[in-house]
């Protein structure tokens, strides 16, 4: 069974020990378990799993040189996608994963704890409001998010969090083109600027997916994020 898992990453370019696979398989088993009892997933099957949601957060190194990444901060975490995977993968990370629901927390502090890994932290919270606290504005070498949401909102939840010459990257399926063109003066206003979108299939599949690369050029003014529920509500740059 973790044959086409192992095949998926190696078109990646990424070899796992027999403690990673194992760390990934106890993942599986605590998102299924887990699952039962609180909304994580709509996807359960092991393959699936490995597909949709392992590789596809792996799937980063097409466009990031991981190597050279030390902090990582995931706002929209989730079931940790894809900070835990890029934690199992990449161990030199030190990782912050941010959601917005405590029991989703407690899920993520249940998987750090039982797959041992070290230099991950948890935070319960909206973006908006850590990213004006100063141990986490412009810390981190790489912002990530697989959240749902519109790249001008995401951009404003994302941006300040990067140091300067950091990234965003942004993992979306589809067409990005319309979303990318209603984003740009967002992207601007809190000092990035669009670097490039790598469009890749899922490894043995046919799903297609796109990176949205923003490099950070300079500081996110001090007004930026504004207040909570603001930037999902009113896109900076389409309203302003």
């Amino acid at each position: 069974m973790a044959d086409r898992f192992d095949t998926q990453l190696i078109e990646l370019g990424i070899t796992l020990t027999e403690k990673q696979k194992r760390q990934f398989h106890r993942y599986y088993e605590l998102l299924v378990e887990w699952n039962k009892v609180m909304n994580l997933t709509g996807i359960t099957e092991y393959d699936e799993v490995n597909e949709k949601h392992f590789v596809d957060s792996l799937a980063i190194i097409k466009a990031v040189k991981m190597e050279e990444i030390h902090s990582v901060i995931d706002i929209g975490t989730g079931a940790g996608f894809p900070g835990i995977p890029l934690k199992i993968a990449f161990p030199h990370l030190k990782v912050v994963l941010l959601d917005s629901l405590q029991k989703r927390i407690r899920f993520l502090d249940t998987v750090i704890e039982e797959l041992g890994l070290e230099e991950v932290e948890t935070l319960h919270g909206r973006a908006e409001d850590y990213a004006k606290r100063k141990e986490y504005r412009e810390q981190f070498d790489l912002c990530v998010s697989r959240a749902v949401a519109n790249l001008a909102t995401l951009s404003e939840y994302c941006i300040p969090y990067i140091c300067v010459d950091g990234s965003f990257v942004s993992y979306k399926s589809g067409n990005v083109e319309e979303e990318l063109n209603g984003s740009k003066k967002a992207i601007r206003l809190l000092g990035g600027e669009l670097s490039g979108v790598v469009k890749f299939q899922l490894p043995g599949t046919e799903i297609g997916r796109s990176f949205v690369q923003i490099k950070k050029n300079e500081s996110t003014k001090k007004r930026y994020p504004r207040k909570a529920g603001l930037p999902a509500k009113e896109p900076l740059g389409q309203t302003q």
